[in-house]
């Protein structure tokens, strides 16, 4: 029970890590520009749902997409933070497209999880899984204005969009009724999770089919999203470490990335610093459909962390 109540009620600070300024229009690197179409895709009680859809050249061009979902504790958070750029514009200049999509909070102004009732959480996570299904389902069905290639949709998101991602691909591989709105032969095809878990209420997460080839990236001393697991009878919080294991013994290619004495901070820090691997993912993984098993252990000691749970109560104001 101590180590649930570790977890659950620091996952609100998540909006400490998500607080970054946003942008929009035209993407400039190396010379070139990158355009960004927006669409609205949901009309909701609160607000439109919008995706912001970057491309390089004509938007009718079919190209393969990656569909991407921010983080910020379901609380807060933008599908256009800087944050997220480097990722983007490499992605871009390899040829894809990114899809950045909009989910409703479902934490916030809620009253926040306890050890003891995680009702909230599981309600949030499974409405932002269903307004991802919302804007896949847009773009399957846009997809020749779009230019989506609708064979090859690769989903990824960071901390509380990871979680979301996870949960997209687990939930349509069951064939659970919150995956009903996606077409029955559609399956994503690669899941990119920067520090992200899936929440089950069965026990230790089963796949009817299995999942897409998946990279897991975590932090062994993260404090906010599991980097093992937390777990209450039939209750858990599965982290990165756990799934990679449950993948490996079940035979579904994975890359797991696990760094040594870092926290939340690898929720963002990938997506500037492990862009070749994230490549390298897509093309042996995704597009050649190798059954790699890989655990890379990796320690920067000189790198420090910067993600600090005092500092994010301080503007969480707590």
């Amino acid at each position: 029970m101590m180590l649930i109540k570790t977890y659950l009620p620091n996952i609100f600070f998540l909006i400490f890590l998500f607080s970054a300024l946003s942008s929009s229009g035209q993407i400039v690197l190396k010379d070139k520009k990158y355009h960004v179409d927006t669409k609205i895709f949901s009309q909701t009680d609160s607000a439109p749902l919008k995706m912001d859809i970057y491309y390089q050249g004509q938007i009718t061009e079919k190209k393969p997409t990656l569909l991407f979902v921010f983080g910020g504790g379901f609380v807060l958070g933008r599908r256009d933070s800087k944050l997220y750029e480097p990722y983007f514009n490499t992605l871009i200049e390899h040829g894809f497209k990114v899809v950045s999509v909009d989910y409703r909070l479902g934490l916030k102004g809620k009253k926040f999880p306890t050890p003891f009732n995680t009702s909230s959480l599981r309600s949030a996570i499974d409405t932002a899984t269903a307004d991802v299904y919302k804007a896949t389902d847009y773009i399957i069905k846009n997809a020749k204005i779009l230019g989506i290639d609708t064979g090859m949709i690769i989903i990824s998101g960071s901390s509380a969009g990871a979680i979301t991602a996870l949960h997209a691909d687990y939930n349509k591989r069951n064939a659970t009724p919150l995956a009903a709105k996606l077409p029955a032969n559609f399956q994503y095809k690669g899941v990119i999770s920067f520090a992200g878990a899936i929440l089950s209420y069965k026990g230790a997460p089963k796949y009817a089919v299995a999942p897409a080839p998946t990279m897991f990236f975590h932090g062994t001393a993260d404090k906010l999203v599991p980097y093992n697991k937390v777990r209450l009878l039939n209750r858990g919080f599965f982290g990165s470490k756990y799934l990679a294991h449950r993948f490996r013994k079940n035979n579904y290619p994975y890359y797991f990335q696990y760094v040594q004495d870092m926290g939340h901070e690898i929720a963002g820090s990938p997506m500037a610093e492990n862009l070749p691997d994230i490549l390298w993912f897509i093309e042996n993984y995704v597009v050649k459909h190798k059954r790699y098993f890989m655990d890379v252990d990796f320690k920067d000691a000189d790198k420090k962390r910067t993600f600090n749970l005092s500092a994010a109560k301080k503007i969480a104001g707590n």
